[in-house]
């Protein structure tokens, strides 16, 4: 089924030039990746009081989330190697080959960890990085660079990834309110 899948997404490359272009500018390294990383760098300095605190806490269990997907992911890549969709199946790559394994798809996964920490405090801007990682992942299936599977399975540990980081922050929330003073007094926050 996920053959089936990528190979009927991916029979659409190539009859829309403009819909190309778009899926070749969200599969990038960048776009994404960039923007999750900004709106994160945004929420570390917005807000004032409790709200910024909370805000602070947000792009620290963001960034623990990136770290945890990270790890985990790169286990699951090393215990267990899933060829990409264009080795097995003939199609039209809009991106170019990556070697490493197609399971579980680190790029979604990334942009899931950084969705998940703002939907925490921000259910409207959250809902809209979602939005953009949703996009994402399906730009990398369409591309025909994964399988809707490394998708699902890159998302979900982003996901979880960032709630672990978000329930540590919360767990050590004194030891982090410290860590938040001394870097104020460093004025870095």
């Amino acid at each position: 089924m996920d053959s089936d899948i990528v190979q009927w997404l991916n029979s659409g490359v190539g009859r829309f030039g403009w819909w190309d272009a778009l899926m070749r500018a969200v599969v990038s390294d960048y776009l994404v990746p960039v923007l999750g990383s900004l709106v994160l760098f945004a929420f570390w300095f917005w807000g004032k009081g409790p709200g910024r605190v909370r805000n602070q806490m947000v792009t620290m269990a963001g960034v623990g989330g990136i770290g945890l997907t990270n790890l985990a992911t790169g286990y699951v890549n090393h215990i267990y190697f899933r060829a990409r969709p264009f080795v097995d199946l003939d199609l039209n790559v809009l991106f170019y080959q990556p070697t490493d394994s197609s399971f579980p798809s680190n790029a979604p996964s990334l942009a899931f960890a950084v969705a998940t920490a703002i939907f925490l405090a921000h259910r409207r801007l959250g809902t809209a990085m979602y939005g953009l990682a949703f996009l994402y992942g399906f730009a990398r299936v369409y591309s025909g660079v994964h399988y809707p599977s490394d998708a699902l399975a890159g998302a979900a540990m982003g996901i979880a990834a960032t709630v672990v980081a978000y329930s540590l922050i919360r767990i050590f929330h004194p030891l982090v309110r410290l860590f938040l003073r001394l870097v104020r007094v460093a004025h870095l926050a």
